[in-house]
Order: structure tokens, then sequence, then C-alpha cells
């Protein structure tokens, strides 16, 4: 039988702490979430591998960020105690379940309805009561819970929508990794006042969310 715990630690220490995730609340909060519980009961003695892992129905084309990378990523939206965030794609919980040790309150959208049912109810049997997650649209974000201090993409863009900046806060940060395969990288848009910067802060890859593809153009 698989000791998660051990295979928690072992992910911290290994994967984590290896490529320079040194916040120690995310640490912490990537110990105890149970990472086995938010992918299918046929991938549980695998969960903590460092690999993008498939969630939802087969063929869904959802996957949860291989560890790595998403702890970079959170770590990338210094997320703080009082903080209200907005996770778009919130698939199967997980970065949901962990964004919540970290801040005040989170809102996590999913557009798929089966995702966004087995999620709030595994957040809701996991004692996590500072979590909301709600159906809509990806691509337009959540408006009506913001203006957000945080707002975490989980998965990929190639483009990435006017709509959620507006929902920052000044002052707020967004994450992202932007770009497919090897030409993935992970950014950190940040707004003060009605303006945004953004900058480059790591290579990554992770699956393309749905709606965030680069439209097709015409060439002759």
């Amino acid at each position: 039988m698989t000791d998660f715990n051990q295979s928690r630690r072992k992910m911290v220490d290994n994967q984590l702490r290896t490529n320079d995730v040194t916040d120690h609340q995310i640490l912490d909060a990537m110990e105890v979430v149970p990472r086995e519980r938010f992918v299918p009961a046929s991938k549980r003695t695998v969960a903590y591998i460092d690999e993008d892992l498939p969630i939802g129905a087969s063929g869904s084309g959802r996957y949860l960020i291989k560890p790595h990378i998403f702890g970079k990523l959170i770590q990338l939206a210094q997320i703080s105690a009082d903080d209200i965030v907005l996770v778009i794609g919130a698939g199967s919980g997980y970065s949901t379940a962990v964004a919540a040790k970290l801040a005040a309150s989170v809102v996590a959208l999913e557009e798929n309805a089966e995702l966004a049912r087995d999620a709030g109810d595994l957040l809701v049997d996991l004692g996590t009561e500072n979590a909301v997650v709600v159906e809509g649209s990806l691509v337009d974000g959540y408006a009506a819970e913001g203006p957000y201090d945080v707002i975490l993409i989980d998965g990929a863009v190639e483009v990435l929508p006017e709509a959620l900046l507006k929902q920052l806060k000044s002052d707020g940060r967004l994450v992202v990794i932007e770009g497919q395969g090897g030409a993935g990288v992970a950014k950190l848009y940040q707004k003060s006042g009605e303006v945004v910067s953004g900058r480059f802060a790591f290579n990554a890859s992770a699956a393309l969310l749905p709606g965030f593809a680069q439209a097709a153009e015409f060439t002759f």
C-alpha cells in the first residue's frame, strides 16, 4: 500500500526544494494537501511523480500541473493571509486547496460542470471552508466577486484575455504559463492603478486550458 504521507514529504524535498520553491508556507501546504485525492483512482499511486497528470473523464484534456512547476507558479503569486484569490481552471480542485491554505478566501472558476461539481464536493469533504467553486467561462473570469489580489491561471494559455487583467485590484498579481511545450514561460503580471506590466519568471510547460488558444490566422 502506498504511504501517501511519505510520498508528499518526498515531493517537497526532492521536487520543490530542489527547484527553488523556498516559501515555507507553500512547502507546508503542499505537504498536507492530499494530491492523491485530486486525481482519478487509477492514478493515485503516481500522484506524486513530477509530471502532469490527467484529471476528469477520459479524454477531457485537463491535467494537474506537475508539482515543481505548480509550486514555483504559486510562489510567484506571493499570496498573503489577507488576499482574495481567483483560480482560473479549478479542475479537480488541487490548486484551490493549496491556495486556500495561504489566502483569506479563494474563488475557483471551472467551466466543466462535472469537474466543478466534483471539486466542490471534495473541498467540502476536506474541510476547506474558505474556498468556493463556481461554474462559468474561464476566459471571462468571475467579476462578480472581484476585484482580486491574486489571479492564478491553472494551466497554459496562448492568449491572455484583457478581461482577466481588469479583475485585478491595484497592486494585484496574475500568474500564468504562456505558450506550450519548450516555448512555454511562466509570467507575472502586476497592476499599478490601471497600468499592467508583465515580466518573465521561468521556463515552464503545462497543458493548454480550453478557450485560451490563439485564433487561427488566414494567410495567402
